[in-house]
């Protein structure tokens, strides 16, 4: 099965914000992981490639300096973030990860947080990439690896959610690849904790949100079949926490 490309502007800027808000103790884990991989000297100009809505980029400014750039092609994610995450030293553009309007070796850093999948040329972005990135810069990806991948809280309730999510993503040793092409080597791959709800009823509330690109790729019968088994699940324990994630973070450079 081929899977469609996801569109941000039709569905999943709608519900975005609310079903993918990250806990600031969060945010603040994922600061200190790019600091440790990152030169120490302040500030660093960022590019937060594929920001949707911003939920990280006035995070990246506040924790390395600015200038933050984020760069984000659906225009109605992008507009959602130019009204709720404005920052001073943060300024969002149109563009996408084979064409960012920004000069040559203009970046400290450029993060990819959960873009990479979405990107339908990653030859192109990996070239393009290389050419806005510093001598000495780093590329940060945090994305699942297919290769590494195992079912999740939600994905139990959901038979083909980890078939489906095996498809978006590419394999770690596929994404190096592309990028150790242009130049860039594996440097680091860290393993980070991540914990989005307190309770299995909140993150079950948060989920029927959609606000996941997976359930683009599902019928609404499949959907709601899945729903209905995690309300039964939740229904006995509204107060279990949902388990936590481990999320790998990819480091080139």
């Amino acid at each position: 099965m081929t899977l469609k490309r996801v569109d941000y502007n039709d569905n999943q800027h709608k519900t975005y914000v609310e079903g993918r808000r990250m806990p600031a103790g969060v945010a603040a884990r994922w600061m200190e992981r790019f600091a440790a991989h990152l030169p120490a000297r302040r500030p660093l100009m960022i590019i937060d490639l594929g920001c949707g809505v911003g939920r990280l980029t006035p995070a990246l400014a506040d924790a390395f300096g600015g200038p933050v750039v984020g760069v984000e092609p659906a225009d109605r994610m992008r507009a959602i973030a130019e009204a709720n995450a404005a920052h001073p030293a943060v300024r969002y553009v149109r563009g996408e990860a084979a064409a960012m309007p920004l000069p040559d070796q203009s970046a400290d850093a450029v993060l990819m947080f959960l873009s990479l999948h979405h990107v339908p040329d990653r030859a192109a972005a990996a070239r393009e990439i290389a050419r806005v990135l510093k001598p000495g810069g780093r590329l940060l990806i945090r994305s699942p690896f297919s290769d590494r991948m195992t079912a999740g809280w939600w994905q139990t309730f959901f038979p083909r959610a980890l078939e489906i999510e095996r498809q978006m993503f590419p394999t770690l040793a596929d994404t190096a690849g592309v990028f150790e092409a242009v130049g860039l080597k594996t440097l680091a791959l860290v393993s980070v904790t991540e914990t989005y709800a307190s309770s299995a009823a909140e993150a079950a509330a948060r989920l029927k949100l959609r606000a996941i690109s997976t359930f683009e790729h599902m019928t609404e019968a499949e959907i709601e079949e899945g729903f209905a088994r995690m309300d039964a699940h939740v229904a006995a324990a509204p107060d279990a926490p949902p388990d936590s994630g481990e999320s790998d973070l990819l480091v080139l450079g």
